[in-house]
């Protein structure tokens, strides 16, 4: 099913019966057809797993969208970047980044920690995630959102692509993510490149970037 970039900022989504698509609460922007939306509570299966969501204080609210339609999303006029999933590996993305994604794909929160241990907690940190962020699995679509637009950049076996860590949004793929700390004497007094903390990805996939160091 997947969705459709209307513009840089709204994307529409076909919906009918088993193709539901979930959304964060608010987005929807417009709809024809005959569509329902409904609230989706933590512990409701087959729609996302949003029980981890909640457990984990990624307390995004969202809705699922169903019946027979066409739907129209977008969030804030921030610019939306579709990603398509393929089943090789997983989306991994900020849960206020994701806008919508097709219903059936499974959702899980991840601790940061859990990837790298305490390196992996730190790289939660700088990149503004937190300890936890949100990965999408399967063969299916989601929209993610930046600020003005995003940038793919392939990863690569044996390369080593690196990403400013407030620039990031989301990888999809077999992605290793790590934080590396270029700090020295020169940034302690602010005098440094202002580029010292960096997001090393290693793996097989792609990584967006958007077009600014700002959060969502």
């Amino acid at each position: 099913m997947g969705f459709t970039e209307i513009n840089h900022k709204v994307v529409a989504a076909d919906v009918a019966p088993g193709r539901e698509v979930l959304a964060r609460r608010g987005a929807m922007l417009a709809y024809t057809g005959a569509v329902g939306f409904a609230p989706v509570h933590a512990g409701q299966g087959g729609l996302g797993g949003m029980a981890g969501r909640m457990m984990s204080g990624e307390q995004v609210p969202m809705m699922v969208a169903q019946g027979t339609g066409t739907v129209y999303y977008g969030h804030r006029g921030l610019h939306v970047t579709v990603v398509e999933l393929d089943g090789s590996g997983p989306l991994t993305v900020e849960a206020d980044r994701l806008v919508a994604h097709d219903a059936h794909l499974q959702s899980a929160v991840v601790f940061l920690g859990s990837q790298g241990g305490l390196r992996g907690a730190v790289r939660g940190a700088v990149s503004g995630q937190g300890l936890f962020t949100t990965q999408l699995h399967g063969v299916g679509a989601a929209a993610v959102l930046s600020h003005g637009g995003t940038i793919a950049l392939d990863v690569r076996p044996g390369v080593t692509t690196t990403v400013d860590p407030q620039a990031f949004v989301a990888h999809v793929g077999q992605v290793t993510a790590d934080i590396s700390l270029n700090a020295s004497w020169r940034d302690a007094v602010g005098r440094g490149s202002g580029e010292a903390v960096q997001l090393k990805l290693t793996g097989h996939g792609t990584v967006f970037v958007q077009a600014s160091e700002q959060k969502i």
